[in-house]
């Protein structure tokens, strides 16, 4: 069986969403979940799930080896970031080239990059005008939002829709089609 493991930032709608998919799958199980954030809602939702949850705090991820060395204890084969808002140094990257998968509420490459994450992006598409979002699964690289695209879906985006009723559609994406992608995404590093 392969083991994912999720970095987290906030709630964890999706971590537990991910966590409750492949506990239902048998071809992958969610190890462990990191998170950089010791208030996060996420946590409860690991303790709950019975899933181990690593806090650590930015030291511990920019200045030591500790995070890869705990990553490297799961036996991970991949690294599924799900609201995780810090950039991935780089000894994790080249660790485990091609095996970081990041989701992005929007189309990227548009409303990419530092800074633009929730209701950030939802508020930016809104305030552009555009006509259609969705969400990015991508690999992860040494830059915010830039690696290769994995799958991408959209919604349309009304004249009444506001940020919020935007981030309501974008995480109804996220939940339908997040552990889909990870799943399909997993069996192809087999090959």
């Amino acid at each position: 069986m392969k083991n994912i493991v999720l970095f987290a930032s906030g709630s964890g709608t999706n971590v537990q969403n991910i966590i409750e998919f492949f506990n239902k799958d048998a071809s992958a199980r969610v190890a462990a979940v990191f998170c950089n954030n010791p208030k996060a809602f996420v946590i409860q939702r690991c303790q709950t799930a019975g899933v181990p949850c690593i806090i650590f705090n930015r030291n511990d991820f920019y200045n030591t080896r500790r995070v890869l060395e705990l990553v490297r204890a799961f036996e991970t084969d991949l690294i599924v970031l799900a609201g995780f808002l810090w950039l991935i140094p780089e000894y994790l990257v080249d660790e485990y080239p091609k095996r970081i998968l990041n989701i992005h509420p929007a189309l990227l490459p548009d409303f990419g990059g530092k800074g633009m994450y929730g209701m950030y992006v939802h508020e930016a598409v809104i305030a552009t005008k555009k006509r259609v979002s969705g969400i990015t699964i991508h690999v992860v690289d040494k830059e915010y939002d830039e690696g290769k695209i994995v799958f991408q879906a959209k919604t349309k985006i009304t004249k009444d829709d506001t940020a919020q009723s935007l981030a309501n559609k974008i995480h109804e994406l996220e939940q339908k089609h997040f552990p889909q992608v990870i799943k399909e995404y997993l069996a192809g590093l087999e090959g």
